[in-house]
């Protein structure tokens, strides 16, 4: 049975911070080299913000391209949903930070964490305000600065991920043939000891020890994760198509997380779709935690490889373990 929800995505944004860090810069900090990173995750570049950049400064950007490219002003804003690991402090929340950036008086708003999945689990959040008819324009925001909690000694890490922002604006729709026409979200609590930061909450929060042991930047069993994505992005594509009555042949375009090059492809194979149906621009971009998604959306728009009417699949497996899909018509 799918899960229609009565919202559709009516703009979209991006933001990467301009510094950019090649695989040619991560070899001057850690053993390892460019043949090393793109063999196993696909990367040969990604952003980085500077020192003082925050979380809130990238989705602030972001949202704003999708106000003057609508041109609507800030205050039409109902709510706003940020998905990131990396907030700007542990409270407030970075929602209440945007909000005030961009003037959305009438805005309120709150984060949600849930990793590399994150987005997809705001974009259903959002949506079902929207669908209900509570709220008539909400923006959805993937950022996080991962590059803020990474240890640039340990090479199985620092070389997976950069800083971005991805950002869609959310209005209901009373159309059959457009916007959200289904989803599915899960959570393995028992993957949550593969991928980690292990202090900075209540459990161990900051002191000497914490930080003296590196308790405070992600720490991954990269095999353990790389088995569970490769198969749950697969499945979670097949199961949201076979269970509305569809085929890989009727997508038009899967943006799946950029996690590692080599889970994207296995799912494409999976798929049985070619690479003109498949957003990757995790060589660009690195894992950019919860902008992965809004940043291939963003990307497809400026690529002209979406247009009304498509059927997009969104798909992600992150830390938690968290996993889900968003099956929608595009609607622009």
């Amino acid at each position: 049975m799918s899960r229609r929800i009565s919202a559709k995505i009516t703009g979209v944004g991006g933001y990467l911070p301009p510094r950019v860090m090649t695989n040619a810069d991560l070899e001057k900090l850690v053993k390892t080299d460019d043949a090393w990173i793109r063999e196993r995750t696909g990367i040969r570049e990604r952003h980085v913000a500077d020192k003082g950049v925050g979380t809130s400064d990238l989705a602030t950007a972001a949202a704003r391209q999708i106000l003057a490219a609508k041109n609507i002003p800030a205050s039409e804003i109902d709510l706003i949903v940020i998905a990131s690991v990396t907030p700007d402090m542990m409270f407030p929340a970075t929602a209440c930070l945007v909000q005030n950036n961009l003037g959305a008086t009438h805005a309120w708003g709150f984060d949600l964490s849930a990793a590399c999945s994150g987005f997809l689990y705001a974009l259903t959040v959002g949506a079902q305000f929207v669908g209900a008819g509570t709220q008539k324009k909400a923006l959805v925001i993937g950022s996080d600065v991962m590059t803020s909690i990474l240890d640039y000694e340990d090479r199985a890490t620092c070389v997976l991920f950069g800083d971005g922002a991805g950002a869609v604006l959310l209005e209901p729709t009373d159309r059959d043939d457009e916007g959200i026409l289904d989803f599915v979200h899960e959570v393995d609590g028992s993957g949550g000891k593969y991928l980690y930061m292990p202090a900075g909450g209540s459990l161990h929060p900051a002191s000497h020890e914490t930080i003296d042991k590196k308790m405070h930047y992600v720490h991954q069993e990269g095999a353990q994760v790389f088995k569970y994505a490769v198969r749950r992005m697969a499945d979670l594509a097949c199961e949201m198509l076979e269970r509305n009555g569809y085929t890989s042949k009727d997508l038009a375009l899967v943006v799946p997380h950029q996690a590692n090059l080599r889970i994207i492809r296995g799912m494409q194979e999976r798929l049985g779709m070619d690479d003109s149906r498949i957003m990757v621009n995790i060589d660009r971009y690195g894992n950019t935690t919860g902008g992965t998604i809004p940043l291939g959306l963003h990307d497809a728009v400026q690529q002209g490889r979406l247009k009304k009417g498509d059927l997009v699949l969104l798909v992600a497996v992150g830390a938690g373990y968290t996993s889900g899909g968003v099956l929608l018509r595009w609607a622009y």
